[in-house]
């Protein structure tokens, strides 16, 4: 059984377990609730009524966050010819092919997310059991297989994140920094919640969405009203 310290137990009073909060009083109860020196991460667990061992239930997509992740993204991009020019100019951290390759066989792993063109996949699939269980392989799925570098790299810096269904029908996304404003946290849930709901799959039936809860880095969590998360609407 998990032992929470003394700062824990005392911010885990100011939550109703009983009660189901609105996204707003949620987030507001999270920042009063904060009680580390450091600018934590909220986050957005989502329960669905999937079973992802079903080809036709798994859930997988990107949700853009308007007010970004607050954290710098550290971007590796796997292409060739013209496209390294291409993704050194929209501001890729790590462009190459062979020579990535091999620090990565290396066991080198300093970049957050990777990004490749389709025509050097045969040279990066030998790299699948190094990053897929980190969730860092290119994948179509994902958008990071593609020739858009510029448009891509753009994205993932300005606050892209992925999100897939683990193996109990959970899902765990980041939506930012504690330290943001009460409305920006918002905005950055709505979207994720938007994009969860848009990738429901055709093979998932009765209740999508089960619960919804937020939390921040070492925070009690605080459970909200499903209809009323479903109901935010994300900024266009």
């Amino acid at each position: 059984m998990t032992q929470h310290g003394k700062k824990y137990l005392e911010a885990a009073k100011l939550v109703d377990a009983e009660k189901l909060y609105q996204p707003q009083e949620a987030i507001s109860l999270l920042k009063k609730m904060n009680y580390v020196k450091f600018d934590s991460t909220v986050e957005v667990h989502m329960k669905l009524g999937v079973d992802p061992r079903h080809a036709d239930q798994m859930v997988r997509g990107v949700a853009m966050l308007p007010a970004g992740t607050g954290k710098e993204v550290k971007v590796l991009v796997f292409a060739q010819g013209e496209k390294v020019a291409e993704a050194e100019a929209a501001g890729a951290d790590f462009v190459g092919l062979d020579d990535l390759i091999k620090q990565i066989e290396g066991d080198w792993l300093g970049f957050d997310v990777a990004i490749a063109t389709p025509d050097v996949m045969g040279k990066v699939g030998r790299l699948g059991r190094k990053l897929g269980p980190r969730g860092l392989m290119p994948s179509p799925k994902a958008g990071t297989i593609t020739f858009d570098l510029a448009r891509t790299i753009r994205e993932v810096k300005a606050g892209r994140v992925e999100f897939k269904v683990d193996r109990t029908s959970l899902l765990h996304i980041p939506a930012g920094k504690l330290s943001f404003s009460e409305e920006a946290i918002l905005s950055n849930v709505a979207s994720v919640v938007d994009s969860v709901v848009r990738a429901r799959p055709s093979g998932a039936k009765g209740t999508y969405v089960k619960s919804v809860v937020l939390t921040s880095t070492m925070s009690p969590s605080v459970r909200l009203e499903v209809a009323s998360a479903l109901a935010l609407k994300p900024q266009v």
